[in-house]
């Protein structure tokens, strides 16, 4: 599944076009659609984040400024296990 945040114009001084956005792997215990959507109205919430829900692999891909750690406390809040993968 791949879920994007509504996305609004941007000038080059907002982002320079030679800004790179962290791109990250955790691990996060889905096993069925109701937790990948759990998963997305977290993200959605906290903002800022683009992201990929791999359901069969248990594993969810994010673009994002945010830190590891926060990622981390924000997929907490689902409930389910959450563990850093690395960098994708």
């Amino acid at each position: 599944m791949h879920f994007e945040e509504e996305s609004f114009p941007v000038t080059a001084a907002a982002a320079p076009s030679s800004s790179v956005i962290p791109k990250r792997e955790l691990s996060v215990d889905v096993t069925h659609e109701g937790c990948s959507n759990a998963v997305a109205r977290v993200l959605n919430k906290l903002g800022g984040v683009q992201f990929d829900i791999d359901l069969p692999n248990k594993k969810v891909c994010t673009s994002s400024e945010h830190s590891v750690d926060t990622l981390l406390e924000t997929l907490g809040k689902t409930g389910k296990a959450v563990s850093y993968l690395g960098p994708k």
